[in-house]
């Protein structure tokens, strides 16, 4: 199996935190990391902008069992569904670190790595005329500014961007957490959000690349599992859990687009 990759900028989370994907099953979480809904919002453009907090559920089980097939009656914990429904829970994502198979699109002072496989559909990365452009104009403080926003903002880890000077990636601190990710705008319901450098690792012993986040499948349909790959859009699946955002769903300092 050899020794656990951990992507640069990344940090591996306390030896508690760890998920395990059973073969044909659920996702089996270890740590009990919170979890919580968080749903992607607009901004007055009509673009995703960021994310609000929905309503918590509880991890108290050692391990806790998230439904990855899709069927589950009692989301987002495992039934026992995944024994009697139509899907393919083989995992068939590459074992290559991510930034060994990203595109890189370079600016002036920042560049910008992209691996589309891992693309969740979120849509951050296509506010204020795209990142892929916007890199390109890095040498300007807001654009510069919103490239870091945007890769930043891209919940599966398949942007990042990079400093050209010190070759360092922006990555947002999070504490090892689970979300259920709700577009909003979309009206279907995404992937499960996995933060801080927890590992996830197949039932044989295999230990994914450990990044500071990536998105798992929950709709059970994605073709690169155990990650998402935006499937859920097309599908339109919904998972049901009710809840909404909390708060202002337009923060004060988010106004501004």
């Amino acid at each position: 199996m050899g020794k656990i990759k951990i992507q640069p900028g990344s940090i591996q989370a306390a030896k508690k935190f760890h998920i395990t994907i059973a073969a044909k099953g659920p996702y089996l979480v270890y740590g009990m990391p919170p979890l919580r809904q968080e749903f992607i919002m607009n901004n007055r453009s009509g673009e995703s902008w960021y994310f609000q907090v929905g309503r918590s559920f509880k991890v108290e089980k050692e391990p806790t069992a998230l439904c990855r097939c899709g069927h589950s009656k009692h989301k987002p914990y495992c039934d026992g569904s995944h024994t009697t429904a139509e899907w393919k829970p083989e995992l068939t994502a590459s074992e290559h670190p991510l930034l060994e198979d990203a595109e890189v699109f370079e600016g002036q002072t920042l560049n910008l790595s992209d691996n589309r496989a891992y693309c969740a559909f979120a849509r951050f990365c296509d506010a204020a005329g795209q990142v892929w452009n916007l890199v390109g104009e890095s040498d300007k403080a807001e654009t510069r500014e919103l490239t870091i926003r945007e890769a930043s903002l891209c919940p599966s880890g398949r942007l990042s961007a990079w400093d050209v000077q010190s070759q360092k990636s922006f990555e947002p601190h999070y504490d090892p957490s689970l979300a259920l990710i709700e577009d909003t705008p979309l009206g279907v319901s995404g992937p499960l959000w996995v933060k801080g450098g927890i590992p996830v690792a197949r039932e044989d012993g295999y230990v994914y690349e450990v990044r500071n986040r990536m998105t798992l499948c929950r709709c059970g349909a994605s073709s690169n599992k155990p990650f998402c790959d935006g499937t859920h859009a097309s599908i339109k699946f919904q998972d049901g859990i009710e809840g909404c955002p909390e708060g202002d769903t337009i923060p004060a300092d988010m106004k501004a687009l």
